[in-house]
C-alpha cells in the first residue's frame, strides 16, 4: 500500500522584482520577499508529494521558492523531529509531523510559447513538482501541430457554408502532461490552466485600446461579445485536454488532471474535460438509427454504451470528498459574494470508491483558502501579494 498527495497551486503571478509582468504591475524587492515567504510557508502546509503550479512566470523565482522550503522544512524536522537515541521516536505523531523537503524532487516547467519576455505583455506558464520525479519527459501541450476545427451544422433551411466555424491554433497557456511513478504503478498526470472568464476585446487596426475596455463609455453589447469570445476558447482549450485524457484512458492508464479550470464543476468546460455521465437506463432510448417508436437499444447494447461511457470518465476529488464527508460546499475564489470552485482535481474510475477495478481511492481532501478575501469586502482589492486562488489537495492510497 502507497499513499501520497497530489495538490494544485495557482500562485497568482510569480516573478522576480523589478519586473513588470502585466501593464504597471510588479514588485519591488521587498513585496517579491513577501510573496516568497507566504508561497513557502503555504507550500511547507501543504507537504504534498505532487504540485501543480498555475501564473508560473519565471521557473527560477519558483526555483527560489521551493529552495526556502527545502529550508524551512530541514529547520523545522530539526526542531520537532526526535533523533533515534530518543526511546519515543517511533511514536506515529512524529510521522505526521515530518516534513520532506524537495531536495530530491523534480521540477518540470512549461513557458508560455506567448510569452516573448516584453515588460507589461507577459504570459504565464505551468509547473509541475514530483517528489517520485518523472518517467519520461514531460510534455507541454500549447501550439497545435494541426489548428483546431469546430464547424457549426447549419440551422434547417440555411446552405452548409453558412454554418460557420471556429478555428484554434494556440491555447491561450500550457497544458503540461507528465507521468509520474508512485509505488508500482505510473500516473499520467495534467496540469491545466484554461482561458479565464475576462472578455477578449479586439483593438482596432491604429487604435490604443479596444473600445470596449472605455468603461466611461460602457458597451454593455460589446462587453458580452467578449465574455462570448473567452467561453468559445475555454471550452475549445477544454477539449483539446479532454483528447488527450481520452488517449491516456484509451491506453489503459490512470489519469489525474489538476488546474485552474476557471470554471465550476459543472460548466460545459469542466463536463467536456470529465467526460459524460451515463444515462440511466439506454434500453428506455430511442435508437440512432431508429425506423419506428419501439425501435430502442437492447440491454446488451446498454450495458456496452454504459461501460464505453464510465470507462473514459474523470471524477471530480472535491464531490468524492463531500459525498464522504457530508460537507456542502468547498470554495478556492470568492469575489462580489460568489464563493465557488474552480480549482479542480479529477481522478480517473481507477480511484473511484464504487468501481470494481479500482487501483486506490481518495482518502481525504484538503482545501487551503484562509487567505481568501470575499472582493466586495471593503478593504478589497486585498493585499495582492498573496493568491487569489485556494490550494486543494488530494490523498490517494493505492493498493
Amino acid at each position: 500500500m502507497t499513499e501520497f498527495t497530489i495538490a494544485s497551486f495557482n500562485v497568482k503571478n510569480l516573478i522576480g522584482p523589478d519586473k513588470e509582468y502585466y501593464e504597471f504591475q510588479s514588485y519591488t524587492p521587498e513585496e517579491y520577499a513577501w510573496k516568497e515567504d507566504w508561497m513557502a510557508d503555504q507550500l511547507l502546509s501543504m507537504n504534498a508529494d505532487i504540485v501543480g503550479f498555475q501564473e508560473i512566470f519565471e521557473e527560477e523565482a519558483l526555483r527560489a521558492v521551493i529552495d526556502e522550503t527545502n529550508t524551512r522544512a530541514t529547520e523545522l524536522n530539526s526542531a520537532t523531529i526526535p533523533d533515534r537515541s530518543k526511546r519515543y521516536h517511533r511514536k506515529v505523531i512524529f510521522q505526521k509531523l515530518k516534513v520532506e523537503p524537495y531536495t530530491e524532487a523534480s521540477l518540470a516547467f512549461a513557458p508560455n510559447a506567448a510569452d516573448e519576455g516584453v515588460p507589461g505583455k507577459r504570459r504565464p506558464g505551468l509547473a509541475i513538482l514530483s517528489r517520485f520525479g518523472f518517467k519520461g519527459q514531460p510534455e507541454v501541450i500549447q501550439d497545435l501541430a494541426e489548428p483546431l476545427h469546430i464547424p457549426f451544422a447549419p440551422l434547417r433551411g440555411m446552405d452548409e457554408t453558412e454554418a460557420g466555424y471556429y478555428t484554434l491554433r494556440r491555447l491561450s497557456r500550457p497544458i503540461l502532461k507528465a507521468r509520474v511513478p508512485v509505488g508500482d504503478r505510473v500516473l499520467t498526470v495534467f496540469n491545466c490552466h484554461l482561458k479565464s472568464k475576462l472578455g477578449e476585446y479586439i483593438t482596432p487596426q491604429g487604435a490604443e485600446y479596444a473600445p470596449e475596455e472605455d468603461l466611461t463609455r460602457y458597451d454593455a453589447v460589446g462587453r458580452a461579445m467578449g465574455s462570448l469570445r473567452a467561453a468559445i476558447r475555454r471550452m475549445a482549450e477544454a477539449w483539446v485536454l479532454r483528447r488527450e485524457i481520452v488517449a491516456e484512458l484509451e491506453a489503459g492508464n490512470p489519469v489525474m488532471v489538476l488546474g485552474d479550470f476557471n470554471d465550476g464543476e459543472h460548466a460545459v468546460s469542466s463536463e467536456i474535460i470529465s467526460g459524460e455521465r451515463p444515462f440511466k437506463n439506454y434500453a428506455w432510448m430511442l435508437r440512432h438509427d431508429a425506423k419506428s417508436h419501439s425501435d430502442r437499444y437492447s440491454d446488451e447494447e446498454n450495458r456496452q454504451i454504459t461501460e464505453d461511457v464510465e470507462r473514459l470518465a474523470l471524477h471530480p476529488a472535491e464531490r468524492l470528498f463531500v459525498r464522504k464527508s457530508l460537507r456542502d460546499m468547498v470554495y478556492t475564489t470568492a469575489f462580489g459574494g460568489v464563493f465557488e470552485s474552480i480549482d479542480q482535481i479529477y481522478l480517473s474510475r481507477h480511484f473511484h470508491p464504487d468501481f470494481a477495478g479500482r487501483i486506490g481511492e481518495m482518502t481525504y481532501f484538503s482545501v487551503f483558502n484562509d487567505h481568501i478575501t470575499d472582493g466586495s469586502h471593503a478593504e478589497a482589492p486585498y493585499n495582492k501579494l498573496a493568491s487569489d486562488h485556494g490550494q486543494i489537495m488530494a490523498h490517494i492510497r493505492l493498493d
